[in-house]
């Protein structure tokens, strides 16, 4: 049998799968196995979230904070393992909503794909918030030191434009057809496994001013239970989305088998490669005090390290590595959170659902999605401070969409699930990675949760790079995180009693054997 045959006969397999839960083959099915991979490790993109809150773990418990790498990562695991069998079960595009939905009830099921979606779409701000911090110095490199001139207020402004240009190209990009994002991602991949895993190494080999001890040195800062558990901010904005593969699984070729490795692999490639990239990083650090008041006392980050490191020319180099990488990730991020958008607007459960679940039949995109998913995610610059802020409130968010999925999933093991076979399989200790993963984000989301002015400030308490200020004298007195869970929880609700829940579901069905979908009105 020809190549050609095989491909086709796959894509008959795979559409006539798809078809088992009601639906058409509208997204252009074009991932392999290793594309599926680059998205999941391209929205994790180690380098992206190092770079964004690198200076918190820094300035909280000096090189010790490299040991909530680790810890993070083995938990993520655990949730990723339960959320590959999942995968394998329902390789449906938008992950934790389709499964709440098959697994819960219609109102729990919505609220989990709501809150889900705006912590996608908030995580796309943050991430393109983070890219002019390597690109600017990178930029500065090139000749264009006027980027990086002037008060802060003139640099947070910059900040602002570039991130809202990349915004503009990863917008079109993603119109454009998944598989032009998948070229690019696969190629950025590439670019940030090779850049960060030898530039590290270089680090490590000919720039190590504090050697291995630097993972005990606490600078003199208290190491204590609150400590570590604030230094672990870095590593938790950095270590998910490896659900990517999973919500990508409709453009993905035997997604029952390339979605769950795809999840699994690409949190043990982040571990990795971003492990060895903390390192170098932290060993390469020339003076640790210097570090540590640095930038005004908000402390150094990567882009400062390898600027004291590297010449002139290599630095440049190293941080348009890294920008690159930065982008890449941006990419991912909006794929995913469209094809959410699109999955939960086909099953008729967003406002304005018709022209959000539309795909163009030249492109194969949900085109209105991909503008309309943009033009929300620019909302939070127009009160802007800094990708730092942003990225808690994300985190946060994703991880309570997690914890979310995690308990519905819950609540149909002990009704007896799985009851048919699939792929990738758990067996006997599903149950209990389903519980161990659950007491672990629940934990984390306790710590997202407490008040500190370091992870969750009230805006008042905020200073840099500027102070936010929601102008209403009330709200600046309570911290962001809690405020941002309240009014996005209030307007879903506000819709979904008004309108949503006498909304039918879009005609959805299950294969023989898997739990009947939540539908119709309430």
């Amino acid at each position: 049998m020809s190549a050609t045959s095989d491909v086709s006969s796959g894509h008959d397999r795979d559409s006539a799968d798809l078809a088992r839960f009601g639906y058409r083959q509208e997204l252009k099915r074009s991932l392999g196995g290793f594309s599926s991979f680059a998205v999941a490790f391209s929205y994790i993109s180690p380098s992206t979230g190092i770079f964004t809150l690198f200076a918190l773990g820094l300035t909280t418990i000096g090189g010790v904070f490299i040991w909530t790498w680790p810890v993070v990562a083995l938990g993520q695991f655990i949730i990723a393992l339960n959320f590959a069998e999942v995968t394998s079960h329902f390789p449906l595009a938008g992950s934790v909503f389709q499964w709440s939905k098959y697994m819960a009830n219609r109102t729990y099921s919505w609220f989990t794909g709501w809150i889900y979606l705006f912590a996608g779409i908030i995580t796309v701000t943050a991430v393109v918030g983070t890219l002019p911090i390597a690109l600017i110095p990178a930029l500065n490199g090139l000749g264009w030191h006027s980027l990086g001139a002037g008060s802060s207020t003139t640099y947070l402004h910059t900040e602002l434009v570039l991130a809202l240009i990349a915004l503009v190209v990863i917008t079109v990009l993603n119109i454009y057809g998944v598989r032009l994002v998948a070229i690019i991602n696969n190629t950025g991949v590439l670019f940030e496994i090779l850049g960060m895993f030898v530039f590290a190494l270089v680090l490590l080999a000919f720039h190590n001013h504090q050697g291995f001890r630097v993972v005990t040195n606490s600078a003199g800062l208290h190491v204590g239970a609150n400590t570590f558990l604030l230094a672990m901010f870095m590593s938790l904005f950095v270590i998910y989305g490896f659900d990517t593969a999973s919500t990508l699984a409709e453009e993905t070729r035997d997604p029952r088998r390339a979605a769950p490795k795809a999840v699994l692999f690409s949190v043990v490639g982040a571990f990795i490669i971003g492990g060895v990239f903390l390192l170098g990083t932290l060993m390469a650090i020339p003076n640790m005090h210097r570090a540590l008041v640095g930038n005004s006392g908000a402390g150094w980050g990567p882009q400062n390290i390898i600027e004291a490191n590297f010449s002139h020319p290599f630095a440049t180099i190293y941080l348009l590595v890294v920008s690159a990488a930065i982008f890449v990730c941006c990419l991912s991020i909006l794929a995913a959170t469209i094809r959410l958008t699109f999955g939960m607007a086909r099953d008729n459960q967003l406002p304005f659902s018709k022209p959000l679940a539309r795909v163009s039949p030249t492109l194969h995109t949900p085109v209105w999605t991909c503008v309309t998913i943009a033009v929300i995610s620019a909302i939070p610059f127009i009160q802007y401070s800094g990708a730092g802020t942003i990225a808690i409130a994300a985190t946060a968010l994703i991880y309570l969409s997690y914890f979310l999925g995690n308990l519905a999933i819950l609540r149909d093991r002990l009704r007896g699930w799985p009851r048919t076979a699939a792929p990738f399989k758990l067996g006997r200790w599903g149950l209990a990675i389903n519980l161990v993963g659950l007491v672990y984000g629940g934990a984390m989301l306790v710590n997202f949760a407490w008040p500190r002015i370091a992870s969750n400030p009230e805006p008042k308490q905020t200073v840099a790079p500027a102070q936010l200020n929601f102008h209403l004298g009330f709200l600046n007195d309570i911290p962001i995180l809690w405020t941002v869970f309240v009014v996005i929880v209030l307007i879903g609700a506000i819709y979904y009693l008004v309108t949503g829940r006498t909304k039918e579901f879009a005609p959805v069905t299950a294969p023989e054997g898997e739990p009947v979908p939540a539908r119709g009105a309430a």
